[in-house]
């Protein structure tokens, strides 16, 4: 019968199948069998599971630290202060795993801390107490994770060219993780470090787009080049403060929320204000005139500007950090620019001198040529760099301001003809200045006004205040500007104020041409632009 056929074959398939299951089973028997024979006879445990951890609560997850007061009395040490006078003494120290690779009895890892980083080794060891079980757990920690290690500095036979720290390496006993990173990361260290220009035909190609930083900034500055770039920023934040408090400036603070435009312009973001509107700072440029009629005679201070301006280019953001300064001077306002040019030639030396490891880093990464600067430095006027382009086929009217490109081309004919990257151009036409700009008594269409520039790129703007109350009135009105909304403005003037200048600087432009950038994205921690108000 069919029913009977379909049975025997099913049982006999069920045989044939039972058969292999058996001699597969044997098989694996067999091997087993000569597995443990072969520990045996080696001395080894059977039975791995059951091994004792020699290095029980040597190792682990630390628990969530809540000031409870644990290990207060821990001494951790600086991984850029790991040195060859450490040589076999313990250490503890705080660091990320930037990678690592286990492999049998022993795992190699790169910590890292800020800039710098240190190779951990960390192998099965009775004498250390190490065990298999640790070596483990270290190659299962994920990348960009936080962990305290207590290990001995040892000297390596040949330099760690993979770290910073190359002649010594940690010989890891404990190893205790702090806080995890999730196991896959938006982008790698790694890639985001990679050199943007390399010559090396087999270096990888691999890159991190713009967005994809930004979007993940928090990973993005941990590069050691990002790590750089902001303490070289800080840098020139603290160098412009202590420059001018040392020539006898005051640092003051000025208000973000102001009833008119700083500038006369439209480029202003509005804000709500209770019942009303105000807008938002594009300049502290009438507060610093105010403190100067307040008798402070020298100020400066360091804050917020917006500039509500649609501009996606590569030196523009609608949020930045301006170092401005304002100061009295007796007779002529070039007392204030010469004060301002040495400003710059003695920041510039001091990043120089105090941040050449800093810049070094950058260098790394992105490929510049260092910066070039005169002392005392270079000072044209608005007519010479009108006849330098001219010569160089660029037409320009007298009224005129420079575009863009023209202010690369003749940034580009200056360091030809002057070896300069820095140079400031005085003596600007009166019709592209602000409304508070004092003409040139010499000449109606000229102003008593100057810009700054760095790499052939603007970085700072300014000029004498008109500070006479009636002309001030003449000019604001000439602007087409509410007096009404600038009426304290222009009555702090009618209480007697000195002949004053001043000048506004962007912090980000500052760092990013003295290091050569392509973009200011990369000098803002958290930029704003047009399209961009996150992270």
């Amino acid at each position: 019968m069919v029913v009977s056929e379909e049975i025997q074959s099913t049982v006999e398939g069920d045989g044939a199948t039972s058969k292999k299951a058996a001699k597969k089973a044997a098989k694996a028997a067999e091997k087993q069998q000569k597995k443990e024979e072969h520990k045996a006879t080696s001395g080894q445990p059977q039975n791995d599971a059951t091994e004792p951890d020699i290095s029980e609560g040597r190792y682990g997850t630390r628990k969530l630290i809540q000031s409870s007061g644990e290990h207060r009395q821990r001494i951790y040490t600086d991984v850029k202060d790991l040195s060859l006078s450490l040589d076999g003494k313990d250490v503890w120290v705080r660091a990320r795993l930037q990678t690592s690779r286990a492999k049998g009895k022993q795992c190699f890892a790169v910590l890292r801390q800020s800039s710098s980083t240190v190779q951990l080794l960390i192998n099965v060891s009775e004498e250390r107490g190490v065990s298999k079980q640790m070596v483990k757990f270290a190659g299962n920690i994920t990348k960009e994770s936080i962990v305290d290690v207590r290990g001995t500095v040892v000297k390596t036979s040949s330099p760690v060219e993979s770290c910073t720290i190359r002649e010594v390496e940690l010989l890891g006993a404990e190893l205790w993780l702090v806080s995890a990173a999730k196991p896959q990361l938006p982008l790698q260290i790694e890639d985001a470090s990679r050199p943007e220009k390399n010559d090396d035909p087999e270096a990888l190609k691999i890159r991190v787009n713009q967005d994809t930083r930004l979007d993940n900034r928090v990973l993005d500055l941990r590069t050691p080049a990002n790590q750089a770039i902001f303490r070289i920023e800080a840098g020139v934040c603290r160098l412009f403060r202590d420059i001018l408090t040392k020539k006898g400036f005051v640092e003051i603070h000025t208000p973000k929320i102001i009833s008119a435009a700083s500038e006369g312009g439209a480029n202003v973001f509005t804000v709500s204000y209770f019942k009303s509107s105000a807008y938002l700072a594009q300049s502290p440029q009438l507060y610093k005139q105010m403190a100067i009629a307040a008798d402070f005679d020298k100020v400066f201070t360091v804050g917020a500007v917006f500039r509500a301006e649609d501009s996606n280019t590569h030196r523009h953001l609608t949020e930045f950090v301006g170092l401005d300064l304002e100061m009295a001077f007796k007779n002529h306002y070039h007392e204030v620019l010469d004060t301002i040019g040495s400003t710059f030639t003695e920041m510039f030396r001091g990043l120089q001198e105090q941040f050449a490891s800093e810049i070094a880093t950058v260098e790394q990464q992105f490929r510049v040529e260092p910066f070039k600067f005169l002392d005392p430095p270079l000072r044209l006027e608005f007519p010479q760099a009108i006849q330098m382009l001219k010569e160089a086929g660029v037409t320009l009217g007298e009224e005129d301001d420079l575009s863009t490109p023209d202010e690369k081309l003749l940034g580009r004919l200056v360091k030809a003809k002057y070896d300069t990257d820095f140079y400031i151009l005085d003596k600007y036409p009166l019709a592209v200045r602000p409304f508070y700009t004092m003409p040139d008594p010499n000449n109606p269409k000229a102003s008593n006004s100057y810009d700054m520039f760095m790499r052939g790129e603007e970085i700072l703007s300014g000029a004498q205040r008109i500070h006479d109350p009636e002309f001030l009135t003449q000019r604001a009105q000439h602007h087409a500007i509410d007096i009404s909304n600038i009426a304290a403005y222009i009555e702090s003037f009618r209480l007697g104020c000195p002949p004053h200048a001043g000048g506004g600087i962007g912090l980000e432009r500052v760092v990013m041409l003295y290091l050569g950038l392509d973009n200011i994205r990369k000098t803002s921690m958290f930029p704003r632009d047009p399209k961009r108000v996150t992270p």
